[in-house]
């Protein structure tokens, strides 16, 4: 475990639409919730859009899909930033960039973007992690100077899944033991392994900072530290849960070679496009 000694908050009130308060917030919590952020006709776009992909033989099999374990179903779709869509007009939309940019305090680039589908009663959920570790790690980004938007597609519950986070968590770094992902050559992934923080270290950052539970109506959103450990539950509730999540790494933060001296993971899990988002 080691202290964060670089600042989580780059830029100031006047480069963006966050106020100073919530500038504060997101410095010391390290996440900021985001209410009403699609009005409900964008949200219904979206939600056609994902419904498509999700029952396209073609998507399946594609490598940028990963599918639920032991089921032929999508569980995530990597790179839909480059996609003509709603969804891919997301990643260009002022509301999600302006406030990544004004954040990291400078221009910004995707360096991953994906739609991750919950149904109901199978959705899988995800282990403690931070996704900086693994993007330092497995893809050689040099500092935390990234921040993550998860905009929900579906009304989120504490019961169905949705987001927990250990608030004040982004300011201590987890080193974590090396972790690759499943698979075969020439089949889709069944899932996408993550590097996982020591239980003791879990316990101790909790133990400082509790838990909380990120819930929402369709539409809201999440912006969050990349060094903030988060995790979500199985859901195995009726009421799906599906949401898209784009990653902004600021032009200043570019990849280098991973530092856990592996190769670097393929472009549509860690973009080496740097260009830019208009």
């Amino acid at each position: 475990m080691m202290k964060r000694h670089e600042p989580t908050v780059w830029g100031s009130p006047e480069d963006g639409p966050i106020s100073a308060g919530d500038l504060t917030a997101f410095g010391a919590d390290g996440f900021l919730r985001l209410g009403d952020l699609l009005t409900p006709g964008e949200v219904g776009e979206c939600l056609a859009e994902l419904q498509r992909l999700n029952g396209d033989p073609r998507v399946r099999a594609d490598d940028r899909a990963i599918l639920e374990f032991q089921a032929d179903e999508v569980r995530t779709l990597f790179d839909i930033h480059k996609a003509d869509g709603p969804l891919g007009k997301l990643a260009r939309d002022p509301r999600l960039a302006g406030r990544a940019q004004q954040i990291l305090g400078s221009d910004v680039y995707v360096h991953q973007s994906r739609i991750s589908y919950r149904p109901g009663f199978s959705g899988k959920g995800f282990y403690w992690h931070s996704d900086f570790e693994a993007w330092h790690a497995q893809d050689g980004m040099p500092g935390m100077r990234a921040v993550g938007i998860s905009v929900a597609l579906a009304d989120e519950y504490p019961h169905n899944g949705s987001l927990m986070i250990m608030p004040g968590s982004h300011r201590t770094f987890i080193s974590c033991a090396d972790q690759t992902q499943s698979g075969h050559d020439g089949e889709p992934l069944r899932m996408l392994e993550i590097r996982r923080p020591d239980t003791t270290s879990l316990a101790t950052l909790c133990g400082e900072s509790g838990i909380t539970q990120v819930s929402g109506k369709a539409g809201s959103a999440v912006i969050f530290d990349s060094n903030c450990l988060h995790g979500s539950l199985d859901n195995i509730t009726p009421y799906p849960r599906s949401n898209v999540f784009i990653v902004f790494n600021s032009v200043e933060n570019t990849l280098l070679e991973p530092f856990a001296g592996n190769s670097p993971r393929p472009d549509h899990i860690a973009s080496r496009d740097f260009t830019p988002v208009a």
